[in-house]
């Protein structure tokens, strides 16, 4: 039989939830202030993977016209009840929403639930009465509880909460910082899948009750162990169509995020059992390997690599912010064309920048090549490639005063949370003759990366010396292309960007 290999994504789809609708899974993830949110994935076999929607286009407050960094679209979860998918969504400044769509693949459609300051990870659930409830938990950032799950009945489409919430759980002392709750019905009983014990080091836990409303027994189902998988916890259980059992979760590797691993899942009286026991303790650990869940499926891939001949950007890119059309076009020219703005509100920073267009790297290690022309109107114009992070850096060609010249910028951000503070220096800067460059970025699996730089693909030279790579705000280190008048003044100038080719270095097959 063939056989699998964890991580299933080297990439960051973090607070991964998972359902199976007929032989199709689907998947979402948060993604915080990047935008279009909550990506959408589906799978026939949950270890190939592909993007086919976001379920949120854009936040309808002002805020998010910038860069709200840790703020934005927390754990979702997603459920298909009645022919229609939900997908509910914390903002853990604003609210619990809920985004559906009769199809996967259209429009959904986003409205509040309950507006509420830190409400968190919520999951719903319709009883077999035809009651519905949401299990949630709290940010301890915003209203300084981590500990505690509370249950509320909803309206059974969604509209809004019924009553008041009830605490559930409350594991202060053998479960701190509870969160991330999905909660089932199986056999006679009423689970509650939740990790425990925070990101890094800490393990997944069960709920199990008679009742929808407790009292719950807690026992922990998965945890490191002797693995090299840290803290291995929320995610989503899951029912093949051959009846077998699944629990899809993430690792925090730091610097690339928070990966996707997919673990074997059973039950033994009456319990969830997640991964294999290595060690004896009777608590499940990870498996590296496992027999493949489905085979002869189509093994799709996420795409990276860009030729930008749609009309459409392609489904791997977010903005750092709301979307806006006038930061780009697409149509009548050779590649995308990524406008030289400037910022209305403050320095014009990477870390600032709404109009920074960013995707999740698929692999511990790639190159990265761009071909772009500068075409500057306004001295400061520059169109650059570089990755997102506490510490940063980008490299990008730059209309002067003197001409153009080849700049290499890094940025260490002071401030991690909201608008945030960040610093920049010019650290490198040299002329060069022409508008048209490659541009090329290398990511290695020492987690440093290096720019270089060639005016006609063949030969290359490096730019600054190897960075070290930084995760941002709650999620991995983005790869970004980035047009701006690094003197903020207005610019009808661009950075038109004729590809972006993207090659696995990992060991990996080679991104398309």
């Amino acid at each position: 039989m063939a056989m699998y290999q964890n991580p299933v994504l080297y990439a960051d789809y973090s607070d991964p939830d998972v359902i199976r609708v007929e032989e199709d899974y689907y998947m979402v993830a948060s993604s915080f202030t990047y935008l279009p949110g909550v990506p959408l994935l589906h799978s026939k076999d949950l270890v190939h993977w592909e993007i086919i929607n976001h379920c949120v286009s854009s936040l309808p407050f002002e805020k998010y016209e910038e860069p709200s960094h840790g703020s934005g679209t927390w754990a979702p979860s997603i459920r298909f009840h009645e022919g229609i998918f939900y997908v509910f969504i914390p903002l853990p400044d604003e609210g619990i929403f809920v985004a559906s769509s009769k199809d996967p693949y259209g429009e959904f459609k986003l409205h509040c639930l309950h507006e509420a300051k830190g409400w968190i990870d919520p999951c719903p659930f319709w009883d077999e009465d035809g009651k519905a409830y949401m299990v949630f938990a709290y940010a301890n950032s915003r209203c300084g509880i981590k500990h505690r799950l509370d249950l509320v009945e909803i309206d059974p489409l969604c509209r809004g909460i019924i009553g008041e919430p009830v605490t559930i759980f409350d594991g202060e002392q053998i479960a701190p910082t509870t969160e991330g709750p999905k909660m089932y019905y199986d056999q006679g009983y009423y689970y509650i899948l939740m990790p425990s014990g925070g990101v890094a080091v800490g393990w997944q836990s069960v709920l199990r009750s008679r009742s929808v409303k407790g009292p719950y027994e807690y026992r922990i189902v998965l945890h490191q162990g002797n693995t090299d998988v840290n803290g291995p916890h929320q995610g989503g259980w899951v029912i093949a169509s051959d009846g077998r059992h699944w629990f899809i979760h993430f690792q925090d590797v730091k610097e690339l995020g928070r990966i996707v691993h997919l673990q074997p899942m059973c039950f033994h009286n009456g319990w969830p059992f997640i991964g294999t026991d290595q060690n004896g303790d009777g608590i499940g650990e990870p498996v590296k390997e496992w027999k493949l869940p489905a085979e002869g499926k189509p093994e799709y891939k996420i795409a990276q690599s860009d030729d930008f001949v749609s009309s459409k950007l392609s489904l791997q890119w977010q903005w750092q912010a709301n979307p806006r059309q006038s930061f780009y076009s697409l149509n009548g020219h050779r590649g995308l064309r990524l406008f030289c703005w400037a910022n209305p509100s403050r320095e014009n920073l990477l870390w600032y920048a709404p109009n920074a267009l960013t995707q999740i790297p698929q692999q511990p290690a790639f190159t990265a090549l761009t071909k772009v022309c500068l075409c500057g109107e306004a001295d400061g114009d520059m169109a650059a490639i570089g990755m997102i992070g506490h510490s940063y850096s980008y490299l990008g060609l730059q209309r002067t005063d003197k001409g153009n010249r080849l700049m290499f910028y890094t940025g260490n951000v002071t401030n991690k949370e909201l608008k945030g503070e960040a610093q920049e220096i010019p650290e490198i800067s040299c002329p060069y003759a022409g508008n048209t460059v490659y541009l090329r970025l290398e990511l290695f699996s020492d987690k440093t990366y290096r720019f270089s730089c060639s005016p006609d693909g063949i030969r290359y030279t490096f730019i600054g010396c190897p960075q070290p790579l930084c995760r941002a705000t709650w999620t991995g280190a983005k790869l970004c292309l980035w047009s701006a008048n690094k003197s903020n003044i207005r610019s009808e100038g661009y950075g038109e960007y004729e590809f972006i080719h993207i090659e696995d270095r990992s060991g990996g097959k080679e991104g398309f």
